[in-house]
């Protein structure tokens, strides 16, 4: 095990990365947070915080000298650094796993190898495999690259045949996964939590709603039948288990007819997560420094029914966004990532509602949204 007082680190700097860095100073430990960007919200809190590339040799050795353990926030920084990390001190994920999670090719192959559902997909790498995969697939269909998509970014939704090669063009020519659009009656995700001996739980399944491929709205727990909640979670459970995981792994899901498809799988604290930080026993982020230091998992138990609403840059457009709306609400916990700029699309921060009608928290914040757009121009 290894206990408070020790330095933890984490590659990337972003909102995961901060909310890492509290979880683990609230639970007594120092941190050193390794990112590109000078102004990252991790930055901000950590301990420390090495502005350099996350293949920086030079920086990737000071972590490695002064942290007992290092995790990520996101699964694009490169399996090498990772690689490199994990000959020298102890690291969640394994460089095995990342290498999977991180390209949607390696992520399908690896599913189907494992019996594990998932929509029809055709690898496309090059344009003599474009005619041959829209065959296979057929319109409408998503085309999506192997790697750095996330938010609706690198992806192109096709409704022609004749698209796929301007498609693929737009997306730079690069390493594709082209997967049949279905239709879904819902969208799914559990955060499942693997000690390195196999032990795991799982949080409640959360329902997801999205706006322009970003995520919009979680409710918590799933308006689903009990049946279909614990095939959700066994799903997690068995995905978890054959990447013989150790850490937080999120998996979202689609609901199509009735069953249940994979989409993708996150090798860390998901944003669908969130809720966690106010209303289950421990938080996602504190499991997360758990499993990186050995620990025993904490409770996942539900507290309150909850909703969670992400802030984009959208709500600053004019203005700050009239937060007053929001803090008059008692059931309402607001959390700012400390990003400076707000861009259109970004993720500013999020908000919870706690109640136990999950109805009213859902009309709560859907009244909280509408106080806070209020103040943008028509």
């Amino acid at each position: 095990m290894i206990l408070p007082g020790e330095t933890l680190g984490v590659l990337g700097g972003g909102q995961l990365g901060r909310m890492f860095c509290e979880a683990a100073r609230t639970l007594g430990y120092k941190t050193i947070v390794l990112d590109p960007d000078p102004d990252s919200p991790a930055g901000d809190v950590a301990d420390r915080h090495l502005c350099a590339n996350y293949e920086d040799e030079f920086a990737l050795q000071e972590m490695s000298n002064r942290c007992a353990a290092i995790t990520i926030e996101f699964e694009n920084v490169p399996a090498t650094s990772m690689r490199y990390l994990s000959q020298r001190c102890q690291v969640s994920p394994s460089p095995e796993a990342l290498q999977i999670c991180r390209n949607r090719i390696r992520e399908k192959h690896f599913l189907c190898d494992h019996d594990l559902p998932t929509a029809p997909f055709a690898v496309v790498t090059n344009e003599n495999q474009l005619e041959p995969a829209i065959r296979k697939i057929g319109v409408p269909a998503l085309l999506k690259t192997a790697t750095g998509g996330y938010d609706g970014k690198g992806q192109t939704f096709i409704t022609e045949e004749a698209q796929i090669e301007s498609a693929f063009c737009e997306l730079g020519r690069t390493p594709c996964v082209l997967e049949r659009h279905l239709e879904l009656s819902l969208e799914l995700s559990v955060v499942v939590v693997r000690t390195a001996d196999g032990a795991s739980c799982c949080y409640p399944v959360a329902e997801n709603q999205h706006i322009s491929g970003i995520l919009d709205t979680s409710i918590v727990p799933a308006r689903i039948p009990s049946s279909l909640a614990r095939q959700a979670s066994h799903l997690a459970t068995r995905v978890a288990d054959s990447l013989n995981f150790n850490g937080v792994l999120a998996i979202e899901l689609f609901v199509v007819n009735e069953m249940l498809l994979i989409n993708e799988i996150a090798p860390r604290p998901h944003n669908s997560g969130h809720y966690t930080l106010n209303a289950t026993v421990s938080s996602q982020f504190e499991q997360q420094v758990r499993m990186l230091c050995a620990l025993p998992p904490g409770d996942t138990a539900l507290l309150s029914p909850a909703v969670m609403c992400n802030l984009l840059g959208d709500l600053w457009e004019s203005a700050i966004p009239p937060w007053e709306n929001m803090l008059q609400q008692p059931t309402a916990k607001l959390h700012l990532y400390g990003k400076r700029k707000a861009r259109r699309g970004r993720k500013m921060g999020h908000f919870t509602v706690l109640e136990q009608d999950i109805e009213r928290a859902l009309r709560i914040s859907q009244e909280i949204k509408q106080s806070l757009a209020s103040s943008l121009p028509p």
